[in-house]
């Protein structure tokens, strides 16, 4: 399930680094304007650090460590990147006004899940809060 996270987040700057290098505004590819540029490098930068928490967490699992906390940074981190990434590629594409019958659209339906299987990302942040006070 983690994997498939980061695909669908990778899957989701993909395609719409794809769609920005197709559409032109004001003359210009719209990845070279700044709005778009930046949601795509944001979208970029999530999906980076989801993929760092999570060989971090499987890394100390894998020397022995019990470190729950750094197994919820991961879990919550990489299922809200994975839900952020087609939502920001649907706010991107804001010429079409909607993100209906997309590839953005199937991967936001299918990443919801995410957020809601292995433990919500409302139990992640529990226990985060839980270890951090412990």
């Amino acid at each position: 399930m983690r994997r498939r996270r980061r695909r669908v987040g990778r899957r989701a700057v993909e395609e719409c680094v794809k769609y920005a290098k197709g559409r032109e505004r004001f003359g210009q590819p719209s990845w070279q304007h700044q709005a778009i540029g930046h949601k795509i490098a944001d979208m970029a930068i999530n999906v980076e650090a989801a993929r760092v928490l999570t060989y971090q967490a499987a890394w100390l699992v894998d020397k022995q460590h019990r470190n729950l906390k750094a197994v919820a940074f991961a879990e919550a981190f990489a299922a809200d990147a994975a839900m952020k990434s087609p939502w920001m590629r649907c706010r991107s594409s804001a010429a079409t006004a909607t993100c209906r019958n997309t590839r953005s659209e199937k991967l936001m339906r299918d990443v919801k899940v995410f957020q809601i299987y292995e433990g919500t990302s409302e139990i992640q942040r529990n226990v985060i809060v839980r270890e951090l006070f412990r």
